[in-house]
C-alpha cells in the first residue's frame, strides 16, 4: 500500500486521511493494521438519479461549497462511506475527493448513469454491451482512481429485479465485471474491487450471488468473477427483528461466501419516522462475521422521502428526525471496538465455488457461464487506456468551514460547522466531530418533511440507476479527540 502523508492544520491543508483498503477473502481489510473494516454508510446523490445530467458541469461531487457541507454533517453523524449513483467523468472531483478523504470518508461509485448508452439494460443487455459503454465506464474508474478514498465501483445496480431479467442480464453484468476489473489491472497502482448492488429479489437473490462469486474451471483468480456482493434490502421496519425480518435468513445464506457482502441501501421507511432498529444488529455478533456493514438510504430527501436531511434551494439544510434517530443509533455502540477485529490469515477464508448449473435453483435464472466475447474495440481500449482520460488527484483545501446554513428540525443552527481533517490512516467514527448547536434540539421534533410509505424490497429508488447500471482502527486512536461542545 502506498503511503501517503498529511498536513493537518486547517490551512492548506493536503490531507490524506484514509488508508486505501483491500479485500482479502470475504472481508474488507486495512493492510496498515490487518483489522477488519465494516461499512457505515450513507447513499449520496442530492437531487436524484432524475437531476443528474440536468445541469452542464455538475454531478455529486463537483461542487467543493456543497461537498463541505456534506461530509461535515455526514462526519457529524458517524458515516465512514458514502455510495454516489451518477458521476460525470469528464468534470474535476478532486476537491470533493479530497474533502471526504480529509473528513475520513470513502467513496462507493456506480460506474452508470441513466442517460442512454450509459448503462447496461435490463432488457436486450447485448444491445447495450458495445465500446462506447464500456469506454464510458472505464473513463469513471480513471476519473476516481487515483484518490485514496475510493473504496470500490459497482458494476450494476439492480439491473435483475425480476425472474425475466434474470434469464438473460446475468453473463453480461458478468462480462461489464470483468472487463473492468481488467482495466482496473492495466491502469490503477492500486487494486480497487468491483462488485454488483442486487435487488433483494429473494427467489434470485442467492442465485445471482453464487452466479457472480463462482469461478470458471476452478480459478480462483478469474477477473469475471465479483470481488465484492451488495444488496439493497428494507425488509426490517420498524420495530422488527432479526428473525421478523428475515435478516437470519440473509445471514444464513450468505455464509460461506467467498467475498465480502454488505447492505448497498437499507432504511425502510413504513412505518414513520424511522428508528433504524436494525443498526445494532447490523454490527453487532450475529450479523458481522458474515456482513460488512450498509448504506443507509439515503442522504437527500426526495419525493420518495427517505432523506436524513432537507436541502433547499439556496443550499441550507435542515437535519430530519430520521438523522438524529440514526445518529442516536450509532453512538449507542463502540465502533472503536467494532473496527477492531482482526483480520483473519489471508487464503484462509471460504473459497468461491467452481462455476456450475447445479448452483442456481431458480428455472428462470441463466445457468450459462459462457460470456460474451469483447466488442469490437474495447480490447484497444483496456490495453491502451481511454482516450483523454480524465484524471484525478488529492488536492489542498485552504479552507474547511461550511458557507451553508445547517439546522435541527427545531431550528437551532449549528454553529461554526467544518470538517475535522483527520490524522493519517484514519477514517470517520462517531464522535470525531461534534457540531455545537445554538440550542439541543426536542428528542420528539420531527422534520417539516415526514416520511409515508415504503417501497417493496424490490422497488428502485430516484437515487439510482436502475440499468446497469473500509475502520481501520486509526494507527493511534488517541487522533480521535472529542471536541468540546453541546453536542446535535
Amino acid at each position: 500500500m502506498r503511503i501517503y502523508s498529511a498536513l493537518l492544520a486547517l490551512g492548506a491543508t493536503l490531507a490524506n486521511a484514509v488508508p486505501s483498503l483491500e479485500v482479502v477473502d470475504n472481508y474488507f481489510v486495512n493492510p496498515a493494521t490487518n483489522t477488519r473494516f465494516q461499512i457505515v454508510g450513507v447513499a449520496y446523490q442530492p437531487g436524484g438519479s432524475s437531476a443528474y445530467g440536468t445541469q452542464a458541469g455538475v454531478d455529486p461531487l463537483s461542487d467543493k461549497d456543497i461537498c463541505l457541507r456534506d461530509a461535515a454533517i455526514l462526519q457529524v453523524l458517524g458515516a465512514n462511506a458514502i455510495r454516489v449513483y451518477n458521476l460525470n467523468p469528464d468534470l474535476s472531483h478532486d476537491e470533493c475527493a479530497s474533502i471526504f478523504n480529509a473528513a475520513g470518508i470513502y467513496m462507493l461509485l456506480d460506474v452508470n448513469s441513466p442517460l442512454p448508452g450509459e448503462s447496461l439494460t435490463s432488457v436486450e443487455p447485448y444491445k447495450s454491451y458495445y465500446a462506447a459503454y464500456l469506454n464510458r465506464t472505464f473513463a469513471v474508474v480513471e476519473a476516481f482512481k487515483e484518490y485514496p478514498n475510493t473504496l470500490a465501483f459497482f458494476s450494476g445496480n439492480e439491473v435483475m429485479d425480476d425472474e425475466t431479467t434474470s434469464t438473460w442480464v446475468p453473463p453480461y453484468m458478468r462480462a461489464v465485471t470483468r472487463d473492468i476489473k481488467n482495466y482496473v489491472a492495466a491502469h490503477s497502482k492500486r487494486p480497487i474491487p468491483v462488485g454488483y448492488s442486487a435487488a433483494d429479489v429473494r427467489n434470485i437473490l442467492f442465485d445471482t450471488w453464487n452466479y457472480f462469486q463462482c469461478v470458471e474451471n476452478g480459478d480462483q483468480k478469474d477477473t469475471s468473477k465479483v470481488d465484492l456482493f451488495a444488496l439493497n434490502s428494507y425488509s426490517w421496519c420498524g420495530n422488527s427483528s432479526f428473525t421478523e425480518s428475515g435478516y437470519n435468513v440473509l445471514v444464513e445464506g450468505f455464509t460461506g461466501s467467498s467475498v465480502p457482502v454488505f447492505y448497498s441501501e437499507f432504511g425502510c421507511n413504513n412505518p414513520a419516522p424511522r428508528n433504524f432498529s436494525e443498526v445494532p444488529a447490523i454490527y453487532g455478533s450475529q450479523m458481522t462475521g458474515v456482513f460488512s456493514g450498509g448504506i443507509v438510504y439515503e442522504y437527500t430527501q426526495g419525493v420518495n422521502e427517505f432523506g436524513l436531511v432537507n436541502i433547499s434551494s439556496d443550499g441550507s439544510v435542515v437535519l430530519t428526525s430520521d438523522f438524529h434517530s440514526l445518529k442516536a443509533q450509532y453512538a449507542k455502540l463502540n465502533f472503536t471496538q467494532i473496527q477492531s477485529t482482526p483480520a483473519p490469515k489471508p487464503g484462509s477464508g471460504p473459497k468461491a465455488p467452481a462455476c456450475n448449473p447445479k448452483l442456481i435453483t431458480d428455472d428462470m435464472f441463466s445457468t450459462n457461464f459462457t460470456l460474451p466475447v469483447l466488442p469490437p474495440g474495447a480490447k484497444e481500449i483496456i490495453q491502451g487506456g481511454v482516450s483523454q482520460a480524465p484524471s484525478g488527484k488529492i488536492v489542498k483545501i485552504s479552507d474547511y468551514s461550511v458557507k451553508h446554513t445547517v439546522a435541527n428540525a427545531d431550528g437551532s443552527v449549528l454553529v461554526k460547522l467544518a470538517v475535522k481533517p483527520l490524522p493519517d490512516n484514519a477514517f470517520n467514527i462517531p464522535g470525531s466531530n461534534e457540531a455545537v448547536s445554538t440550542a439541543a434540539p426536542s428528542p420528539t421534533t420531527t422534520a417539516a418533511a415526514g416520511t409515508t410509505s415504503a417501497p417493496a424490497p424490490t422497488q428502485s429508488k430516484d437515487a439510482g440507476s436502475k440499468p446497469v447500471a473500509v475502520v481501520l482502527p486509526a494507527v493511534a486512536m488517541g487522533a480521535f479527540a472529542v471536541l468540546a461542545g453541546i453536542a446535535i
